[in-house]
Parts: C-alpha cells; structure tokens; sequence
C-alpha cells in the first residue's frame, strides 16, 4: 500500500483546515495520537499506524458550522477517499470514534450518520482508535488517563466501558506526563 509521508499528511491538514487554529488544534492532536499509538505499538503495521494516526481526524476541518461533530469521521473518510486514498487508510478516520459505534448506537441514539457499524477492525485501526481516547481536543486541549475515559464511555453503556476496560488490559496504559508537560496539556 503507497502511504503519504508525514509531510504530505501535514500539507493535507493545512490545505482543508479553515484556518490557521483548526489547523494546529488538529494537527497537534493528531501528532499527539501518533505518538501514543507508537508508544504502544506490538506487532501492527507501524508505517500505516503512523498514517492512520495522522490523518485520523482531517474530517474535523470539513465539518459545517453547527455540523454535529460526531460526522467528522465519516467526512474524513470521504475526503480521503475523494483523494485516491487506499481505503484501508481512509477507513481510520471513521472508524476511530468512541471505542466504536454499532448501526445498534445509530438507530437507537438517532446519530446523523448512515446506519451501518463504524468499528475498528484491523489491529492498526484498533490501536489508533484507542491511542485517540488518551487527548483530547477541548478547549483548553487535554490529556486524558484511562479511568477518566472510563468514566466518560460509560455513560454510553456498560458494553462500552467494558470494551474500553478490555483494550486497556490488551494494550495497557501509556505514559502522558512527559508528553502532557512537553505540550503543555493538562492531564486529567
């Protein structure tokens, strides 16, 4: 699979981003993901981790102004695509949210997307998906420890937090305090 280079993957960021904030509130979260996903790495593909990871949340930058946030996913994934992106990379980008959301979580929260399963399938995804849970883009941005990120995904459901509490024991914790004091994020 030909893989765009980090650089390539910033251009991308700041050609789509609005403006100049966008770019770098998602971009550093993005790099910030990447670094986690390495830190934890096993035996994925760390080339194709390391653009998933990168390019994950580039559908935010597409998003329309009151847009329900939860579509950048899904908007990612199309711009991806749009550009002649391998599939297996533009998939990252909406199939990354929350630990996952089922056609089951569509239906039955009325989320805006079109009901199918948004779940990470590959180990890549996987690892990407759960490295995203530990930043945050809020303002101010934040990272994140793995039981306030059990607190947060339970209010979805106990299935949830569950499949959180199973990827923490597969993948374990990582390490964010040098990171957090690196980029000047609190950590909660």
């Amino acid at each position: 699979m030909d893989l765009p280079t980090d650089a390539e993957i910033r251009a991308l960021h700041d050609r789509f981003a609005p403006d100049t904030a966008a770019f770098e509130l998602v971009w550093t979260h993005c790099r910030i993901v990447c670094e986690i996903a390495e830190q934890l790495l096993t035996d994925e593909n760390q080339p194709l981790v390391r653009a998933g990871a990168l390019l994950h949340d580039i559908g935010v930058h597409r998003l329309a102004r009151g847009e329900a946030y939860i579509r950048h996913g899904l908007l990612g994934e199309e711009l991806l695509g749009g550009l002649g992106m391998p599939a297996a990379l533009a998939r990252f980008c909406s199939h990354h949210t929350g630990v996952g959301i089922t056609r089951d979580d569509v239906r039955g929260q009325g989320l805006p997307l079109p009901v199918a399963d948004y779940l990470a399938e590959s180990p890549e995804e996987t690892l990407v998906m759960y490295a995203d849970k530990f930043h945050s883009k809020t303002t101010p941005p934040r990272f994140v420890t793995a039981s306030s990120y059990a607190e947060i995904v339970g209010r979805f459901g106990e299935d949830k937090k569950a499949r959180f509490a199973a990827l923490v024991e597969r993948y374990g914790e990582p390490r964010l305090e040098a990171l957090a004091e690196r980029y000047g994020h609190e950590l909660r």
